[in-house]
């Protein structure tokens, strides 16, 4: 199959795109109030009619394959990112992060995750273009990951504490700490601190003493981030091994990415309903390390006769991530974990 490559177009209608989203989503609402379950639900809704109209623009341009490919890779991040926003609960309900001040810790997150996601994606594709034998490896990693999750079945009713983080514990090598929030401060000046003890003792609140400290908001952003690209690690190559194209698997990425901070409130809500759609997202990660393999074996070693097409692909990731949803409400799990999520979603 032909490469999809870097058409001029498609680029120039991505980056306005991004651009637009990035001002809407980052800039407009950078000071709005804190956010309601009604208002989540419609910029949700909004960020994924941005991402259908972008699939539509691919078909109608280009070609049905690869509109089905973008397509695919998008349905399959933001399905991963749901684990990704249960970590973002744990770190805040670690760091007592509440309201407006999630708000403006996700606007920041979001900018570190369309940095590095482009980075990972530039190697990740490189790498796989490189030698059809690198398809093996990212067929071992996403495996391995899926396996991960399913050695974790309950790890939803466990909210991890984030405050004693690696991140955390560098961070406040680098710098001191101030251990108390300050309205939405990331950083606090030695003269700002609601009482400065003496010059050679360490003023109340703080690590030791220094001229700039850094606060829980900050440490927090901190955790976020570092957690971002841990799960970066996981999700690249599996959107990767259902799109490839570069193009595609960073429109898919960022176009899954935008609406983070939106999906984040309305799943605080909803996540305890969706008690099988981690079993999807499992099945899936297996599906497309099988995929993966199967096609750098065609590739790599001897042609099998035997291809999934990327409309196969993604009626797959589709029908398998939807059955996970129908299940959760016709099979409701137990209340076990509530009280938990309780503890997370009000934070």
């Amino acid at each position: 199959m032909a490469h999809f490559g870097f058409p001029l177009e498609a680029i120039l209608i991505f980056l306005a795109a991004i651009g637009f989203s990035v001002y809407l989503d980052l800039f407009a609402h950078k000071k709005s109030k804190e956010i309601t379950l009604g208002d989540a639900a419609r910029w949700t809704l909004f960020w994924v009619g941005l991402a259908l109209v972008f699939y539509a623009y691919l078909w109608l341009r280009f070609d049905k394959t690869w509109a089905d490919l973008y397509l695919a890779g998008y349905a399959l991040e933001k399905s991963l990112s749901v684990d990704n926003l249960m970590v973002f609960m744990a770190i805040f309900a670690s760091f007592g992060i509440k309201g407006i001040l999630q708000h403006r810790i996700l606007y920041y997150g979001i900018v570190g995750a369309l940095v590095f996601r482009a980075i990972f994606v530039v190697i990740g594709t490189g790498l796989f273009m490189a030698s059809p034998w690198v398809g093996f490896l990212f067929a071992a990693f996403v495996i391995w990951s899926a396996v991960k999750m399913l050695q974790q079945p309950d790890a939803e009713a466990d909210i991890e504490d984030y405050s004693h983080h690696w991140s955390v514990r560098f961070t406040g090598r680098l710098m001191p700490i101030y251990t108390k929030l300050h309205f939405e401060r990331f950083f606090i000046r030695h003269g700002e601190l609601p009482e400065t003890g003496a010059a050679e003792n360490a003023a109340p609140g703080v690590t030791r003493n220094g001229l700039w400290y850094v606060t829980p908001a900050f440490l927090c952003l901190m955790a976020i981030e570092t957690s971002d690209i841990a799960f970066a690690f996981d999700s690249v190559p599996a959107v990767i091994a259902v799109t490839q194209e570069p193009l595609l698997v960073y429109a898919a990425m960022i176009f899954a990415i935008l609406g983070l901070r939106s999906l984040y409130f309305v799943l605080a809500a909803l996540t305890r309903y969706l008690v099988h759609l981690d079993k999807a997202v499992i099945a899936l990660l297996f599906f497309i390390g099988a995929k993966m393999a199967l096609q750098s074996y065609n590739h790599a070693i001897a042609d099998t006769g035997f291809e999934l097409s990327p409309g196969w692909s993604l009626a797959v990731v589709l029908g398998v991530l939807g059955l996970g949803v129908v299940a959760s409400f016709v099979f409701p799990g137990k209340e076990k974990s509530s009280a938990h999520l309780d503890k997370a979603s009000d934070t």
